[in-house]
């Protein structure tokens, strides 16, 4: 783990408890963990366009807690970056519990990956594989609970849904009963990839819970945002992609605008932001602002000075 300085790290933030903020009644607008984007300093500026919660990308537990060299790559933070939730792979209670007291001075909870569908992951025994084990995330869930003793650390899960909903009822019910705090509900199958999202199924979930449901997939809008809260009843929508495109989405901008592209120029450069992860942000971020031609040129752009000067030149930034 890396920062200016450790001690600043630790979260002074508790005030913006996320469970207090999901029994609000306000829509809670939550930015997906990403893996190389949802890092530190994208986390940054979407806050400044009223993401109320961010999640780290999925860090790989067992790497984490046996790695000096994980853990100084993997997990950046400071003080402004709260409330923050540390999402981990894993499939075994100790070392998912092990890497859940190290992050906790410096986060408000971690997040057990019950939904990536990518195959290495699924063969590892992390991700989506996981909504056929209950009996592990309850595991892992108590655990976690045992382990770390920080009033108001929460322990959260993100999950795909079965092609029998009861099934995942179920999986849900058992997490709940087990001391899980919230629940974030991809409305797809691991199957599934572009097909739509079943948000009927995320509302059924939410009707059969107590605790706080967060509904993701296919938002790329606040208009959107609010029609999935409303007609789900979810306490919050998590956002991917579309903030990737848009990271003032939850300000209600339609298109990324130029301010906010300059905001990223400043806080990547402020924080040594690697210039492979700088070009790339900027590429989804101008995707919808610049012609074909206009992509072309700016892709093939291949140093921070060069992109500071084509944004100059181009928008007057």
């Amino acid at each position: 783990m890396k920062s200016d300085c450790m001690q600043t790290t630790i979260c002074q933030e508790r005030k913006k408890d996320p469970i207090e903020m999901f029994h609000s009644g306000q829509l809670v607008k939550v930015c997906a963990p990403m893996v190389r984007y949802s890092k530190l300093a994208f986390r940054t500026l979407v806050r400044k366009y009223s993401c109320d919660l961010c999640y780290t990308p999925m860090i790989v537990a067992a790497d984490f807690v046996k790695s000096r060299k994980a853990r100084d790559s993997e997990f950046t933070t400071n003080q402004g970056d709260c409330p923050l939730i540390v999402q981990f792979a894993a499939n075994d209670a100790r070392l998912l519990s092990d890497a859940a007291r190290i992050v906790c001075p410096y986060a408000n909870g971690i997040d057990i990956n019950c939904g990536c569908p990518q195959r290495w992951a699924m063969a590892e025994g992390y991700g989506a594989c996981l909504i056929n084990k209950p009996e592990l995330v309850q595991d892992m869930v108590k655990q976690v609970r045992n382990q770390v003793e920080t009033p108001g650390f929460s322990v959260s899960i993100k999950i795909r849904i079965h092609d029998d909903l009861k099934r995942t009822v179920d999986l849900c019910q058992k997490a709940e009963a087990t001391g899980v705090s919230w629940i974030t509900v991809h409305g797809r199958t691991a199957e599934e990839r572009h097909q739509p999202v079943h948000y009927d199924s995320i509302k059924i979930i939410k009707e059969n819970m107590s605790i706080p449901v967060i509904a993701n997939g296919d938002i790329r809008s606040l208009k959107e945002a609010e029609n999935v809260w409303r007609i789900t009843g979810t306490d919050g929508v998590m956002v991917a992609r579309g903030l990737l495109a848009n990271p003032a989405m939850f300000a209600g901008y339609e298109e990324t605008p130029l301010k906010c592209i300059w905001d990223w120029v400043d806080i990547a450069l402020e924080l040594g932001t690697p210039y492979m992860c700088f070009h790339q942000h900027l590429m989804y971020m101008m995707e919808k602002i610049t012609s074909r031609q206009e992509k072309r040129v700016f892709n093939a752009l291949s140093s921070t000075s060069a992109i500071i000067d084509y944004l100059t030149d181009h928008y007057g930034i």
